[in-house]
């Protein structure tokens, strides 16, 4: 072997050795650099997956904007999967964070109603390669919808997501606040899904408390691990636990910020709202659990003023 054959390889093995020490030893990884582009949009763009009855829908979209405000057009009839089907579908544009509403007039086809959430993405077909090599898997591939591109793919612990492109780019204006993408996962996926996150989102690990609260949960007077992830398709909080999770915990899908929780739920139950969790009081929010007319489930919370 050549010298400078010989001294390459020392370097480049001392370089990996100097990655190792940097990064924490069995936790989740904080962003690291990534040959994969950027395809996030904005998290205003970034909507909660809703399924409800159609007897429900007008009903649900009313209540949820009387809780946050907003606005939604009438529902439109249309086809917005790649296979025979038919869906009444309301977007919901709201300060907290938006809304794409569905009530299928047929059976809806597998594994469609499972995804939790769409992001607009830049370019589908980056988007997809993207998160192929950063550990996802593609479950539906790309396909056309009226307005655009659709793609749903699925993360390490069984996350599924949709990722969708516009013919014509949108343009919506920033939220106020921006929602938590609520995940719950187990202890043996959740390393391997933030890492693998990090990577397809160039998002940012801001948090990874072992010992949190588990009153959030459900729990008092236990501690559980909470992941907190930002990125350009907006935040994610991870819900690392053993699956023993009362009732409603597990079943919420998105979490709310609002400036006044109890004027919230005070409009939300007077729109039909009711309350599956009281109001928590946690290290940094008060946090309560809801549930709309036709069955959707959120987290709500407002910052905890910290004492200086």
């Amino acid at each position: 072997m050549l010298m400078e054959e010989y001294l390459a390889i020392m370097t480049r093995l001392l370089a990996l050795a100097v990655l190792a020490a940097l990064l924490p030893a069995g936790g989740a990884q904080s962003s690291v650099a990534t040959t994969t582009p950027n395809v996030a949009v904005g998290p205003q763009y970034d909507s909660t997956h809703v399924y409800v009855a159609a007897a429900d829908l007008d009903r649900f979209v009313a209540s949820f904007i009387a809780t946050f405000g907003g606005q939604s057009p009438k529902a439109s009839a249309m086809n917005v999967l790649p296979v025979p089907s038919s869906t009444l579908f309301r977007p919901v544009l709201a300060p907290v964070g938006i809304l794409s509403v569905f009530a299928f007039q047929t059976p809806i086809p597998f594994p469609f109603g499972e995804e939790r959430t769409g992001y607009l993405v830049t370019d589908m077909d980056q988007a997809v390669a993207a998160a192929r090599s950063s550990g996802a898997e593609v479950i539906v591939e790309p396909f056309k919808d009226p307005i655009g591109k659709d793609a749903v793919i699925q993360w390490p612990g069984g996350l599924k997501m949709q990722l969708y492109w516009h013919f014509t780019p949108p343009k919506l204006p920033p939220l106020e606040t921006v929602p938590d993408n609520r995940v719950y996962l187990s202890r043996d996926q959740a390393d391997r899904f933030v890492s693998d996150f990090i990577a397809f989102a160039h998002g940012k690990l801001m948090e990874d408390d072992r010992h949190a609260d588990a009153s959030e949960i459900g729990r008092p007077g236990e501690t559980y691990r909470r992941i907190r992830i930002a990125s350009a398709f907006g935040n994610m909080q991870i819900l690392v636990t053993d699956g023993h999770l009362p009732y409603p915990f597990g079943h919420e899908v998105t979490g709310y910020q609002v400036a006044d929780l109890s004027a919230t739920i005070a409009k939300a139950t007077a729109a039909g709202v009711k309350i599956l969790s009281e109001p928590r009081k946690l290290s940094d929010r008060t946090s309560a659990i809801l549930e709309f007319p036709g069955g959707y489930i959120a987290e709500v919370h407002s910052p905890t003023t910290q004492a200086r």
